[in-house]
């Protein structure tokens, strides 16, 4: 089937990636001619594992084509994916600008039946407004449907070639076939297409991440409870997890939550049930201890050395708001850290993939980045651990101990055991354990 996915940022460039895989013609559509020219040169603009070698064959083979001529693309494609970004306005709602200056331009260079597919996240009733947009712009048939993207990053193209379950909301029976036909090589061993409604396609994408953002600040909550009482958060989670109703996935304490999807979609979906008169007090509670969980790591430094930590040096490991990628977005270790520059501390950090998001868009000059983790400990008065990465799991405690001034470490990610930390001389903080 010829395919046009327009924007290739994450989930764009996974899923126009992952289409063609499966034998479809697809054309990724960006106006970033910057970021085309490296596309188009095997250059990925973004870390995610197996996705580099995935485009460059499919464009070896001619399945893969970047463009920035988005009349020319839907010309010769029968389904029109918009996956551009909806970021937050200053208001906290989705900014769906992006979407309908697509979908005007989609309908204008419309020469017969297009299915017009809504990949962003876009807050219900979007695609009522996208099919006004288009209707007022042609007069071609054309269907717009919801397909809600439900991609981890660090694991984004296992999860689009084999999918937990694809979402297809869609009014039109014809609409529904094409769209079944698309997604039938990615489910050959159980068919786990869900069909629904678009409005109740567009709910479940906020539904399911407000959910699991939910969980996590659960859990920090009752880790900041369990410190208190002097309970082990550990523990506790495992106690929790066994029970097949709550499960094991998302239940870590921490330093709260990032990147590009929670923190923005809680956002969105409080601000449309403000729309509605509908509070949404849990997930504006969910929202609040999120933000919380940063502070009160600061506090858990600043506690120990005083406000003031002029003449400290401090290691950070990981920047990345999760293993596996080099995204940034909403980052607990922006935050943090630069709570800790207001405080007069002098950082070094390394992360393995994110130095250059955050050299090129976050904390640029402010701090200084090693070459490797160890290179970091040298001379400093403390490490915290902020991104859990797999290198980070099982260091040489005895080669930090000789590199550090001072044996502490700060835990954001719970990794360590405290009882061997003890043991090497180390002094260790964590979430929700004595």
């Amino acid at each position: 089937m010829n395919l046009t996915v327009i924007g290739t940022g994450y989930v764009g460039l996974v899923a126009g990636a992952c289409l063609a895989d499966m034998g479809n013609n697809v054309i990724c559509v960006d106006n970033d001619h910057d970021k085309l020219n490296k596309l188009r040169n095997g250059i990925i603009p973004i870390y995610e594992p197996g996705l580099e070698e995935l485009v460059k064959s499919n464009m070896q083979e001619s399945r893969l084509t970047f463009s920035d001529n988005l009349d020319d693309a839907v010309k010769k494609s029968q389904v029109c994916f918009i996956a551009v970004g909806t970021p937050q306005d200053k208001n906290g709602a989705a900014d769906l600008s992006g979407v309908f200056k697509v979908a005007e331009q989609i309908a204008k260079s419309m020469n017969d039946y297009k299915v017009i597919v809504d990949k962003s996240t876009v807050p219900v009733g979007t695609a009522q407004k996208v099919a006004k947009i288009v209707k007022s712009n042609t007069s071609y048939p054309f269907d717009v449907v919801s397909n809600p993207e439900f991609l981890k990053q660090g694991n984004a193209v296992d999860d689009f070639l084999s999918p937990d379950r694809v979402i297809i909301g869609s009014d039109s029976e014809k609409a529904t076939r094409l769209m079944q036909e698309i997604y039938a090589p990615f489910l050959r061993t159980a068919n786990r297409i869900i069909l629904m409604d678009v409005k109740s396609a567009e709910m479940t994408k906020y539904a399911a991440n407000s959910f699991l953002a939910a969980k996590i600040s659960f859990m920090n909550e009752i880790a900041n409870l369990c410190e208190k009482v002097g309970a082990d958060a550990e523990l506790v989670r495992v106690g929790m997890a066994t029970d097949t109703r709550i499960g094991n996935r998302f239940l870590f304490p921490g330093v709260g939550y990032g990147g590009s999807c929670f923190p923005k979609d809680i956002e969105a979906l409080i601000n449309t049930g403000n729309e509605f008169n509908c509070d949404m007090s849990l997930l504006k509670s969910v929202n609040k201890i999120n933000k919380n969980q940063r502070e009160m790591f600061v506090k858990k430094i600043t506690d120990y050395f005083g406000n003031d930590l002029s003449g400290k040096k401090i290691a950070v490991w990981g920047l990345a708001f999760k293993p596996k990628t080099n995204d940034m977005r909403e980052a607990p270790a922006i935050t943090i850290i630069n709570d800790l520059l207001k405080c007069g501390a002098e950082i070094c950090a390394y992360d393995p993939k994110a130095m250059e998001t955050s050299k090129e868009l976050y904390l640029k000059d402010s701090i200084s980045y090693a070459k490797n983790s160890y290179e970091a400990l040298e001379n400093v008065d403390a490490m915290l651990l902020l991104t859990e990465w797999n290198e980070f799991r099982r260091p040489d405690f005895d080669k930090m101990k000789m590199l550090m001034k001072n044996p502490l470490i700060f835990d954001g990610r719970n990794q360590y055991d405290p009882i061997r930390l003890k043991e090497k001389g180390f002094k260790y903080f964590c979430i929700g354990r004595s």
